[in-house]
């Protein structure tokens, strides 16, 4: 049993907090009701706090305040939906608590909690109880009645105590929740944290496991809604660079176009904007206004709900990919596989619901699963997870660019057993050597050497190796430590950057004068932020 809590602690915290999210993630689905009967709330916690865990990961402060700083940066950065977003201002307000702190007590945790309600509840436009801001008060109160200095055991467990009590009465706050014969979707995750962190406190072990309900047809769960307003049909998320000036004009406007507004920020980096509405592009203009808004998703909820019918039979082995550009889509599509064109946005990245939906919706038995983008793949995997639990065998091919994806998928043979088409599949995306040109949007220090905003970089395996001034001249670069290790087929893929056309071109005619025997394929694939992507098999 831990008298304070520090470093160590935090970290344990962090790790068993993500267990508990990845073990409950269909528990909690399951009775998610918010903002429709979608079944993310488990997922979109469960990344979030993935997330979390990598920003901890690479912390070296070596205290409690900071493993807490960076745990809470790390859940802003990579909150997903409402619920991430709620949570990760939860750990801002547990991380002010104990900040500058080597080691802090139970003292530290009961003001952590309340500046972790008050936090939750400040970021919602229009706070709604019976939802996760209900359990995070009520556990604030339950260690506020234990008097100001706790022992640390005795808080954390009077912390997980007071929110299971809490979330057994959201039902009766709300009548959505009570109509669907569940309790908040949102709360059992919170749930599900406060327990790992009594476990870790006390070493006995969860102290109130997250409340099971009744099972309910999935036709019952689709016609209530948990919180917002059913008007709106999309669910608009980006980080924001802006001044803090920015942000009541900001809120203001995305308060007029939907609701489920939460905007929120760590004071020493980007804004997490969330907001439900019809006119994605007046909320994404809306950030451009204010600032630099990037790593845009935009979900439709419609596209959430399982596009497969129940009780439908599921018959052969399909492929399914991630494509962000529209060029990519038809490259891909043109070659039989089904695609997630990702959110019209600056990072293309979808979101799990949404690979999800496709996956169900190619109606095969079998899927293989190209991300082709290394911030993609625990979207990928928690999608394929939500699917096996569905019944579809699906295996996630690594590919970490478009460019492997399309050198696997020109290996697919649909006479071969499923299990030999994702080693084949595999072992094609692994012999394709991949470069990336993109432009740097702030001043760094890299492998190759310090770059600033506007340098044009290029990177091999993810890793910056050229730094210069002109996307052409670093793609020939590029290519030509590339082919220098050998290679027959070189594929070049121009982006939706302005000039990004004439560097594929120009790349191609450096490869036809220097390496004729070399066969070269260059193509429009669209995709933001990287004018050329460069495959080399």
């Amino acid at each position: 049993m831990l008298a304070l809590l520090d470093a160590s602690a935090v970290r344990r915290w962090c790790s068993a907090a993500v267990e508990g999210l990845d073990a409950r993630r269909g528990e909690i689905n399951d009775i998610n009701v918010y903002p429709i009967a979608d079944g993310d709330t488990g997922t979109n916690l469960s990344l979030t706090m993935h997330s979390a865990a990598d920003s901890v990961a690479a912390d070296r402060s070596g205290t409690v305040g900071g493993v807490l700083a960076a745990m809470a940066k790390g859940a802003l950065l990579g909150a997903l939906g409402n619920s991430g977003v709620i949570m990760s201002q939860i750990l801002a307000g547990l991380a002010e608590a104990f900040d500058g702190c080597v080691e802090g007590d139970g003292r530290l945790l009961v003001k952590g909690l309340r500046l972790a309600s008050d936090a939750a509840y400040a970021a919602v436009g229009e706070p709604v109880e019976g939802t996760m801001l209900s359990v995070v008060r009520a556990s604030a109160e339950a260690v506020e009645k234990l008097g100001e200095s706790p022992e640390l055991a005795e808080a954390v467990s009077a912390a997980a105590a007071g929110a299971a009590t809490a979330l057994a009465g959201t039902p009766q706050q709300l009548a959505v929740l009570a109509e669907a014969g569940v309790v908040d979707a949102g709360g059992c995750g919170l749930l599900v944290l406060l327990d790992a962190l009594a476990a870790v406190v006390t070493g006995q072990g969860s102290m109130a496991p997250v409340q099971r309900v009744p099972a309910r047809s999935r036709v019952a769960l689709e016609m209530v809604r948990e919180a917002g307003s059913p008007e709106f049909g999309y669910e608009v998320q980006y980080l924001l660079h802006a001044p803090e000036t920015a942000l009541p004009p900001l809120k203001a406007t995305l308060a007029e176009l939907g609701d489920s507004l939460v905007v929120i920020g760590t004071g020493d980096g980007p804004y997490n904007v969330h907001v439900h509405v019809n006119d994605v592009g007046a909320a994404i203009e809306a950030g451009v206004e204010a600032g630099r808004p990037h790593r845009i998703t935009v979900v439709r909820f419609a596209d959430q709900i399982a596009a497969q019918p129940a009780g439908a039979e599921r018959s052969g082995t399909a492929l399914v990919t991630v494509a962000p550009g529209d060029g990519l889509a038809d490259l891909f599509r043109s070659e039989g596989v089904s695609v997630v064109e990702g959110a019209p946005s600056e990072s293309g990245i979808p979101s799990a619901p949404q690979v999800l939906a496709e996956i169900l919706r190619s109606g095969a038995a079998q899927v293989i699963l190209l991300p082709n983008a290394s911030t993609v793949r625990a979207i990928a995997e928690s999608a394929a997870a939500q699917a096996r639990e569905q019944g579809v065998s699906v295996a996630v091919v690594p590919t970490k660019s478009p460019v492997q994806g399309l050198a696997a998928v020109a290996v697919h043979d649909e006479t071969r057993r499923f299990e030999d088409n994702v080693i084949a599949l595999a072992e094609a995306a692994a012999a394709t050597r991949f470069a990336e040109v993109t432009i740097a949007v702030g001043d760094s220090i890299t492998y190759a050497g310090r770059c600033s905003t506007g340098d044009v970089l290029g990177l091999i395996d993810g890793e910056v190796v050229e730094i210069g001034a002109d996307i052409a001249e670093v793609g020939i670069s590029l290519v030509q430590r590339l082919v220098a290790a050998g290679g027959e087929l070189v594929t070049v893929l121009a982006g939706a950057d302005p000039g990004a056309d004439a560097a594929a071109q120009a790349v191609h005619s450096y490869l036809r004068s220097r390496h004729p025997l070399v066969e070269v394929g260059v193509f429009v694939g669209g995709q933001p932020r990287f004018p050329l992507l460069i495959g080399v098999e």
